[in-house]
């Protein structure tokens, strides 16, 4: 196909705009459409109908959760580009959190907005919302209203081009009227008209030789190097672990780069942050150099202090350079082509093989002090047991959708990620809610692959009850029908208690962390899906066996522990002061917190002896 020959050709002479939308967005592979109808998008829902076979409409129960499953789309390999389409007004109000998510974690979204007809503009029509100004932020990069059907063509091209070049959400308004107007494919030969191209563009390469090679000389003296890898890593999992063996490199990994190394390694000491582990923490204490690839981690107390290592960066936007760590040299590029050029300009040389031993040396003792934690009593039961057993069962192709909270803790504490596997999360923005939206679009991506949804009962509360009529609307399409949805039943938003305890301390406040106790393995049931209540650790055995082979999804109610103490890689005197205050104030976890709070302490920091 030509630069300007366009599948548009071949539309019906009874084509709307609408039906060209979806035509245009077949070009740039958009196939499929999350969403929720009314009457500001009613031509393009009909267009969607007509094209029936080759575009497909997923309707979630929220805009919000259009949002989040349009992005998680793209992190999950469901398609190039995601796509949201609501309607006018609150549709459009509703969506921006799960767009939020997908601006912030760079991923390339278009949004297409119904809106008022173009008569009623300016009059105060019901549901009129000035999308243009709502959407100037989450769409800065491109936000157009489509005013005449001989725009259809250059706007989608843009829309689409520009999501995908700057990795960003674009938006689309879309007024009623224009969505059934006579579709224009062909724009007139004349000034003021565009003719676009739905060809993509050439992907990103290797730097130039001359900064690979300064790049080269700053890593090869390194005698403690460490690696800092984040999702631009993803895809590259074969070049990352290649570099870090040529440089004796220890791993620390961003969440959202999880799935870009095995986590079995002694050298990959996992995550790094408020929720990362230790050996990630003394990584970058004792490092010389560092290797930043594809990683925005924005926890500046969690890198070397300044001046103590020489640093290298990879990212495929030169604007996002040295804005965490002051870096010498800077390598815009696709990770795996720059690290395979510097591969090369590196060559072979020995690996300092005693800082890898005094890696896996911490990484070892922190994985075993770990799963102490996670064989504790607790009441009723440990959450971290749970992990730890999910752990030992997850299938090679397991896909992980994981939502913000304790959940988030235990799941970067337990879970030995390894390439094959695909697992996010909503990375920046940290907004509960997403797990759910996160599962459902890992699933219509890879309906072959079973998927493990890992959420607080506060984010199961926010939108996973509702979603979980998503998943009973559609479960049976599904080639694997294995969708396992874990609820951490607390009844109390504990990670924002444990925030207030260590940053405000002051005792967990009832009226605002309490939560309704709710039967989520019944809802299950009422829907038609399997329900399991695990309110007893000895049930714990043999859980994730009967989840991973049941011929539905599965909602696991885990009755757990709110007082299990969450102890960050690098607890402070500070906040230690603060969590006591709270403590002797009256928290209402108080004794909970005592009981758990002290081995958690032990079993974390105590040195451990070699052969245990």
């Amino acid at each position: 196909m030509g630069a300007d020959q366009s599948d548009d050709g071949a539309l019906p002479r009874d084509a709307t705009v609408a039906d060209q939308i979806v035509a245009r967005l077949a070009e740039w592979g958009v196939h499929r459409y999350y969403g929720y109808p009314g009457d500001g998008i009613n031509g393009m829902t009909s267009a969607l109908q007509r094209a029936a076979g080759r575009a497909e409409f997923i309707q979630v129960r929220h805009e919000e959760t259009a949002g989040f499953a349009a992005g998680a789309h793209v992190k999950y390999g469901g398609g190039p580009l995601g796509c949201v389409v609501v309607t006018s007004g609150p549709g459009a109000i509703h969506a921006l959190n799960g767009l939020y998510d997908a601006k912030l974690d760079h991923q390339p979204v278009v949004a297409l907005l119904g809106h008022t007809a173009l008569p009623a503009e300016g009059g105060g029509y019901y549901q009129e919302v000035d999308l243009l100004a709502l959407y100037k932020d989450v769409a800065s990069a491109f936000l157009v209203q489509l005013d005449d059907p001989s725009q259809t063509r250059h706007l989608v091209d843009r829309a689409c081009r520009t999501a995908l070049a700057r990795r960003t959400v674009t938006a689309l308004v879309l007024p009623a009227d224009l969505q059934d107007e006579p579709a224009v494919p062909h724009p007139p030969h004349a000034h003021g008209y565009y003719h676009t191209s739905a060809a993509p563009s050439s992907p990103p390469a290797a730097p130039a030789a001359a900064d690979v090679r300064r790049a080269a000389d700053v890593l090869r003296g390194g005698e403690r190097v460490a690696m800092l890898v984040g999702q631009g890593a993803l895809g590259a999992e074969d070049e990352v672990r290649r570099i870090a063996d040529r440089l004796g490199a220890g791993v620390a990994t961003a969440l959202l780069g999880f799935a870009a190394v095995d986590h079995r390694q002694p050298w990959v000491t996992g995550a790094i942050g408020l929720l990362g582990t230790r050996p990630s923490w003394q990584l970058m204490r004792e490092c010389d150099r560092l290797l930043i690839v594809g990683s925005q981690m924005p926890y500046s107390e969690f890198y070397p202090a300044e001046g103590q290592a020489r640093a290298v960066q990879i990212d495929l936007d030169g604007s996002r350079m040295g804005l965490r760590y002051p870096t010498e040299v800077n390598l815009t590029g696709d990770a795996g082509a720059t690290l395979r050029a510097l591969l090369d300009e590196l060559g072979p040389g020995p690996a300092p093989t005693a800082w890898r031993a005094t890696i896996a040396d911490a990484t070892g003792k922190w994985r075993a002090a770990q799963r102490d934690l996670a064989g504790q009593p607790a009441d009723p039961v440990n959450p971290q047991s749970l992990f730890a057993a999910l752990d030992d069962a997850l299938p090679d192709d397991a896909m992980l959708a994981v939502d913000c909270g304790t959940a988030t803790a235990w799941y970067a504490r337990h879970l030995r990620v390894r390439p094959g596997m695909l697992a996010s999360l909503s990375g920046t923005l940290l907004s509960m809610g997403g797990g759910m939206p996160y599962a459902l679009a890992a699933k219509f991506a890879h309906p072959d692959r079973p998927v493990i949804a890992l959420l607080g009962d506060g984010a199961m509360q926010m939108n996973g009850v509702n979603e979980l009529i998503t998943v009973a609307k559609y479960w049976r399409e599904w080639a694997d029908p294995r969708f396992a949805v874990l609820v951490l039943n607390n009844r109390e938003l504990s990670f924002v208690s444990w925030e207030q305890r260590s940053g405000e301390g002051t005792p967990m406040f009832p009226d605002s962390q309490d939560l309704p106790d709710v039967a989520y393995h019944r809802w299950a049931e009422v829907l038609g899906l399997r329900g399991e209540l695990v309110d007893a650790p000895e049930q714990v055995s043999g859980l994730w066996r009967r989840v991973l082979d049941a011929d539905r999804p599965t909602v696991v109610n885990a009755v757990v522990d709110p007082a299990e103490l969450m102890l960050p890689p690098h607890f402070t005197a500070e906040q230690a002061r603060k969590t006591a205050a709270a403590v002797l104030r009256g928290d209402s976890d108080r004794a909970g917190i005592i009981r758990r709070g002290v081995p958690a302490a032990l079993a974390a920091y105590r040195p451990r002896r070699r052969g245990r």
